[in-house]
């Protein structure tokens, strides 16, 4: 998202969707990652805000938000019920937070980890 939003007279400025979004993401049991997979482990090492790479948001012209986003997961879970669980996760927190309708959430799962 380039610019800011307007939800009910609010201004969310660009970025808040996309870390809403990933503290959701990071929240449902089985994703191991969201976003930049080679940098990941290495940048939760030294920054403590979630990342927001791998999430793509625009608003549509009806006025609700399309969200994609881009996941590894562990290995064991059945992924069609995990990617459920993601969208649920992320289209309640964006209306729970910030009052935003979602029209879609759309999930990449682009690889999977083994739990160490």
């Amino acid at each position: 998202m380039t610019n800011e939003m307007n939800v009910e007279g609010l201004s969310i400025a660009p970025g808040v969707m996309e870390t809403i979004i990933s503290v959701a993401a990071s929240e449902v049991d089985g994703v191991a990652s969201l976003g930049n997979f080679a940098a990941s482990g290495i940048r939760s090492m030294l920054v403590s805000k979630p990342s927001t790479s791998g999430i793509e948001t625009k608003m549509g012209d009806d006025g609700k938000l399309y969200v994609a986003v881009h996941v590894e997961v562990y290995y064991g879970y059945v992924l069609p019920e995990l990617a459920a669980a993601l969208r649920g996760a992320i289209a309640e927190s964006l209306a729970t937070q910030a009052g935003v309708d979602v029209s879609a959430v759309d999930v990449y799962i682009d690889g999977i980890q083994f739990k160490s």
